[in-house]
Formats: structure tokens, C-alpha cells, sequence
């Protein structure tokens, strides 16, 4: 079959390229690779059955001190041919720390990263810090999310100016431009403070402003109050319009603006438990507001028991209100073997592919079989409700090694 042909010339070559690696330059090489089988039953109820090899490699010392690779990606094919499942490269580049005196580099498929904006970029980003008290990035390349057969005329530029002043401030101001087929699609500003004051406030704000479109995109303005160990409280304000590339036919239409105001408090109890409590108001421009409230319970994994419960309450003006809960009950019973349960019952959690796959519950049972240390297996069944499929069942098989 095709996807076995893949598969396994390319575990051959990546065996082989870290076998020349650790011969040649006796470079330190980890990673993981993880073999995932799923099936589930379409919207036409044929069953689909996706295989998935990940692959993530880390080298270190690459032929040279301090030059490194890092790459992620897949191999994907259904096995029954109903859906598509596409093999993707998420990142892979190099990476020297002093290149030059303070100067750093990444080169090859990276994730960008600023205020004025983000994209998955196949290009050179440069990093000085040997201006005092402030560093410049730049960066350009292909933009991969404008990719249609690799177009050179696809691009992304930009740059960030960052620093700390009085050793309390992160400030960051970036310039980003992207090209579509040629044509100036995005040009955006950023800017980004952060203030910390005798560890215990932390205050925050993201703004972006749309050049093309003369306006503010995106701002967000927070504060978090830590002082005691035990409680934390974080309030937010965000604003956000929707940017279309300039060479979108939805560039022309209007588009509504969003505003939240958000508050949390979080309560670490006892070690590894936590409780919390979230309010939002959300509001809208051609839709009442709405008012959400969530408060739950966390018990991160410290010897056996790992778990959450969390309720959901949404109301509006529009009849849109929702009661939900959140729940999952973890146990290690030995230490080859961890087995759980878990619901999610009316929390519309919305994944939006080609087509809206918004879920409104969803019940599994899943376990993980440690064999080694660097070799464990996981399954997960569950049954799932959603607006395109209203019942369906989905399977999941993931073997992992660590190397």
C-alpha cells in the first residue's frame, strides 16, 4: 500500500540520516515517533480509517558546537480512502545560538511569532542582541499559509524590536508585511508591554494595528495579582475585528467587532490540586451579550489519581443559554497501566475544518500501557454528538517511542 511505502522509506532515511549524524559528527540526537490509527464513521456513515506516522527529531552539536535541528511532521493516509488525510511538515530548521558575536539564526520551516501578527514561515530569522538594552529580529521567507504549489510571490516579512527597561519592562514593538501571489495582502504593527512589580503584579497588553485598514485589529489589556502562593486573580479586556488578506473577496464586507471582560481566581489547595473560578462577559455588535461562568476543580497526577470537574453556565438575551459540565477520572493502577473516563455534556466545543464539527458532548474511556520508559501504548473509544453527525463513534491507537 501507498502509505506503508512511505512510511517506511522514510523511517529508512531518517535511520539512516541519524546513523551518518552520530557517526560523522557524534552530534546528540532524541526525539519521538508516534504511529496513530483511528476510525470513525463520516457524515455518509462509511467508515474511515486514518494512519498516522509522527515523526519529531531533535539533534544537537551538528557538526559544529551549538548548531541544532529540530523538526516535526507526518505521514497520513486512510487506509479505507473516505476522507483526506494530509501528510504535513509543522516545522524544520536549523538553529546556531552566536552564529556571530550575539547574533543568532533560524533557517528552514518555522513558526513566527509577534505582535503584529503570526504565520508558519519556510525562511531566515535573524536575532541581534548586541545593541545594549535592545534586540532586533528579522525575518522573511514563505508564507505557508498562502501555499498553492509553492508560489514564490507567497511571502512574509517583518521585524520586532524588543527589551527590558529597569529590569521590570518587556516592551516589543513589530512590523509585519505578507504577499499573496505578489499583491500586498496584511501590513501590521504590534506592540506588547509587560510589567512585573516585586513579584506578585503582573501587567500585560497586546496591541495590533492593521495598516491597510487604518485600525486596531486586536488589543488586550490584563492584570494578574500573585502575591500569595496559594490564590492568584487575573482580569482581562479583549478587543478583536476580524483582518482579511486584501486580495479576499471577504476584504470588502463588513465585519463585527468582539469584546470580552474576563475575571479568574485560582486556588492551589494542596499540591497538585487546584480550584478555580471564571467569569466573561462576552459582547457582541449585532448580538446580545452574554454572560459565562465557569468554576471547577484540577487534580494534576502526583501519585495515582489525576482528574478535573468543571461546570459551565452561559446565558443571553438571544434563548442561547447553556448549562454544561466538564468531568475526567484518571487512575494509575500499576505503573505499567493508567485508566480513564471521561464526559463533556453541552460546552460546544467547535472544531472548524471543511466542515463545522461542533461537538456538544462527548463521553470516552481511555488507558495508556507503559512498557518502558521510552515505549507506551494508548487507546481511546468514545462516543461523540455533533452538529454535522449528530451520534457517532471514534477509535484511537497510539504507539509511542522515545528515543
Amino acid at each position: 500500500m501507498k502509505i506503508w511505502r512511505q512510511m517506511f522509506i522514510c523511517m529508512i532515511a531518517a535511520l539512516l540520516a541519524v546513523a551518518v549524524t552520530c557517526s560523522a559528527w557524534a552530534a546528540s540526537v532524541s526525539g519521538r515517533a508516534s504511529t496513530v490509527f483511528e476510525w470513525f464513521d463520516d457524515a455518509d456513515e462509511d467508515t474511515a480509517t486514518p494512519l498516522y506516522q509522527y515523526l519529531l527529531l531533535n539533534v544537537r552539536d551538528l557538526g559544529v558546537e551549538g548548531l541544532d535541528f529540530r523538526g516535526y511532521g507526518r505521514l497520513a493516509d486512510d487506509l479505507s480512502d473516505e476522507v483526506d488525510a494530509d501528510s504535513r511538515l509543522y516545522y524544520a530548521y536549523l538553529e546556531k545560538k552566536g552564529l556571530l558575536k550575539d547574533l543568532d539564526f533560524k533557517l528552514g520551516r518555522q513558526f513566527i511569532s509577534t505582535a503584529a501578527g503570526a504565520s508558519l514561515m519556510d525562511g531566515l530569522n535573524l536575532d541581534y542582541q548586541g545593541l545594549g538594552p535592545v534586540g532586533v529580529k528579522l525575518f522573511g521567507g514563505g508564507d505557508v499559509s498562502y501555499y498553492e504549489g509553492y508560489n514564490a510571490k507567497d511571502l512574509i516579512v517583518g521585524t520586532e524590536l524588543y527589551g527590558n527597561v529597569l529590569g521590570t519592562v518587556d516592551l516589543g514593538l513589530s512590523y509585519l508585511q505578507r504577499w499573496d501571489g505578489g499583491d500586498l495582502a496584511n501590513e501590521m504593527f504590534g506592540l506588547d508591554v509587560d510589567y512585573r512589580f516585586a513579584n506578585q503584579l503582573n501587567l500585560y497588553s497586546e496591541t495590533q494595528y492593521d495598516y491597510l485598514s487604518d485600525g486596531v485589529s486586536y488589543f488586550l489589556a490584563g492584570a494578574k495579582y500573585y502575591k500569595n502562593p496559594k490564590w492568584s486573580v487575573r482580569t482581562e479586556y479583549l478587543y478583536s475585528l476580524p483582518v482579511f488578506s486584501s486580495t479576499s473577496i471577504y476584504s470588502v464586507f463588513a465585519v463585527d467587532e468582539y469584546q470580552e471582560l474576563s475575571a479568574e481566581l485560582t486556588c492551589n489547595i494542596d499540591r497538585g490540586l487546584r480550584a478555580f473560578a471564571r467569569y466573561s462577559r462576552e459582547m457582541y455588535q449585532d448580538f446580545d451579550d452574554a454572560d459565562v461562568i465557569e468554576t471547577g476543580l484540577e487534580k494534576i497526577r502526583t501519585k495515582r489519581l489525576s482528574g478535573y470537574l468543571t461546570g459551565i453556565l452561559r446565558a443571553d438575551g438571544d434563548g442561547q443559554d447553556l448549562k454544561g459540565a466538564k468531568a475526567r477520572v484518571a487512575y494509575l493502577f500499576t505503573p505499567m497501566l493508567q485508566a480513564g473516563v471521561g464526559v463533556h455534556l453541552d460546552v460546544l466545543e467547535r472544531r472548524l475544518e471543511d466542515d463545522d464539527e461542533t461537538t456538544s458532548s462527548r463521553l470516552w474511556v481511555d488507558g495508556t500501557c507503559y512498557c518502558t520508559k521510552k515505549v507506551n501504548v494508548q487507546a481511546k473509544l468514545e462516543r461523540v454528538e455533533s452538529d454535522l453527525w449528530d451520534e457517532y463513534y471514534r477509535g484511537r491507537l497510539r504507539l509511542n517511542i522515545l528515543f
